[in-house]
C-alpha cells in the first residue's frame, strides 16, 4: 500500500560498481538525504510532497542509523547477521552524500537537503569568516551551530506539523554543535551507556508511542568506532556487527506491528594498509601552495590562498596518478558531488578536493589521531558511498 506521490525507489546507477569506480550521489532519487522527506510525505509534513524511496505507508516510523554499515560490508557479512540478511531480499542501496562521512551524512539526514545547501561540508573544514578549521564532529569551537546551519531541520518542520519526533542517542550528544546544527527539533531521549541495550530499547519504544504520528531516530555508533580502530575485516568488527543484528531484531520484536522499522547508515568503510598511505609532510610537491589541509585521509580538502588551485590540483594529480580523483572546487561542483551549492556556502569547500581510490589514503601528522586509523571512509567508491535501506 502506498500513498499519492509515491514512486518506486530506483537503484543508484553505480550500485554494482567495483570499489575503485566513482559512485556519484543519487540526490533527489536514492540518497540518505531523501529518507526523512520520504517519511514526511506519508505523515503530512509541509514541503514533503513525494516519497521518492517508495517506503511503506505508516503513521509511525523508527529509523535506526548504524554508523559505518556500508552496503557492501553488509552483503559480505550476511551469513553472520541473520536478521539484517533477512531484509536484504528486495532491499536496495542508497547513497550517502559527498564526502561520505558522518558530519555530512547527518546533515543531509537531519535537514533533507543536499550538502551544498546545508553546508556541513566534511569532518574538518575551514570556516570562511574566521579562518579556523572546524571539526564539526567534536565542535570544539565558539561558533554558533544554529548560525552556521540556520535552515530549518526536518525534525523542526515535522514537530511543527504535529508529528512526535524523538532522537535516541548517548546523553552526551544532547547539546553538541552537530546535534544543534542538523538534528534540532526532536525530543532528545538520552542514555548513558552504549553497551546497555535495555535503556535504548525502552526509550525507542516510548518515543514511538508519543503520538498517533511519530518518528524516532536512533543512532548506533559502536560499529564505526571498531572499524576505525581494528578495521572492517577484523573479528572485533564482525562481533560488533552481530550485536547490531541482535539489537535490531530485538527492537523489531518489541515494536508494535504498525510501526515500520527502517535501518540505514551514514557511510561505508574500507581498510587502508600502512604501506598505502602518503604522509603529506614527506611530500614537498603536495605541501606546495596549500595554505590549509582539512577533511580526512580519504577525502582531503585543500585551501589555496597563495597559488592557483589549478596548479595545486595538477601537482596532486601528478603525484597520486590513478590512485585519486583530484578536482578543483568548480569541477567537483559541476560534476554534482555536493548537489546545488548555495553561493554563501561555496567557500566552505576546499579550492581543491582529493578523493582517494582503491585502498589508499593521504595522511598528515598535523592530525595525529588519524595516523592510528585502520578503517576509513570519505571518498566516492562503492564501499564508502553505498549504504543499505532495510525495511521491516
Amino acid at each position: 500500500m502506498t500513498t499519492p506521490g509515491v514512486r518506486p525507489r530506483p537503484v543508484p546507477a553505480d550500485a554494482s560498481s567495483r570499489s575503485a569506480d566513482l559512485v556519484r550521489p543519487a540526490y533527489g532519487s536514492a540518497s540518505l538525504g531523501d529518507l526523512m522527506p520520504s517519511i514526511g510525505a506519508h505523515l503530512g509534513v509541509p514541503g514533503c510532497r513525494e516519497d521518492v524511496l517508495g517506503l511503506p505507508a505508516a503513521d509511525r516510523y523508527v529509523v535506526v542509523l548504524v554508523d559505518g554499515l556500508g552496503w557492501n560490508l553488509l552483503r559480505r557479512s550476511a551469513r553472520e547477521v541473520p536478521y539484517l540478511a533477512s531484509l536484504l531480499g528486495d532491499a536496495q542501496a542508497i547513497t550517502s552524500g559527498v564526502p561520505s562521512t558522518t558530519v555530512t551524512s547527518l546533515g543531509s539526514l537531519g535537514t533533507g537537503l543536499v550538502p551544498g545547501q546545508h553546508g556541513m561540508v566534511g569532518y574538518t573544514s575551514r570556516v570562511p569568516a574566521t579562518g579556523e578549521v572546524l571539526n564539526a564532529l567534536t565542535w570544539e569551537s565558539d561558533l554558533s551551530a544554529r548560525s552556521y546551519q540556520p535552515k530549518p531541520t526536518f525534525f523542526e518542520r515535522a514537530t511543527t506539523a504535529g508529528v512526535a519526533v524523538s532522537s535516541v542517542a548517548l546523553q552526551r550528544f544532547a547539546e553538541t554543535g552537530l546535534t544543534e546544527a542538523v538534528l534540532r527539533g526532536a525530543e532528545f531521549l538520552g542514555y548513558d551507556d552504549d553497551h546497555d541495550v535495555a535503556p535504548r530499547m525502552a526509550l525507542t519504544l516510548a518515543g514511538s508511542a508519543r503520538g498517533p504520528r511519530s518518528i524516532v531516530y536512533g543512532y548506533e555508533r559502536a560499529l564505526d568506532h571498531q572499524g576505525h580502530a581494528t578495521g572492517s575485516a577484523s573479528a572485533e568488527w564482525r562481533w560488533e556487527l552481530v550485536q547490531v543484528d541482535r539489537h535490531c531484531e530485538a527492537l523489531r520484536d518489541a515494536l508494535p506491528e504498525d510501526v515500520r522499522l527502517l535501518i540505514t547508515a551514514d557511510h561505508g568503510m574500507l581498510d587502508v594498509p600502512p604501506d598505502q598511505r602518503v604522509v603529506v609532510e614527506d611530500e614537498p610537491q603536495l605541501v606546495a601552495g596549500v595554505t590549509v589541509l582539512a577533511g580526512e585521509p580519504r577525502f582531503r580538502q585543500l585551501y589555496v590562498d597563495q597559488d592557483r588551485p589549478e596548479r595545486v590540483a595538477e601537482r596532486w594529480r601528478d603525484r597520486l596518478g590513478p590512485n585519486a580523483w583530484v578536482r578543483t572546487r568548480d569541477e567537483a561542483i559541476e560534476d554534482g558531488w555536493f548537489g546545488p551549492v548555495d553561493d554563501d556556502l561555496r567557500e566552505r569547500y576546499g579550492h581543491v578536493l582529493v578523493a582517494m581510490r582503491n585502498e589508499r589514503a593521504v595522511m598528515t601528522r598535523g592530525m595525529p589521531r588519524e595516523l592510528t586509523l585502520v578503517g576509513m571512509h570519505g571518498s566516492l567508491t562503492a564501499d564508502e558511498m553505498l549504504v543499505p535501506l532495510l525495511i521491516d
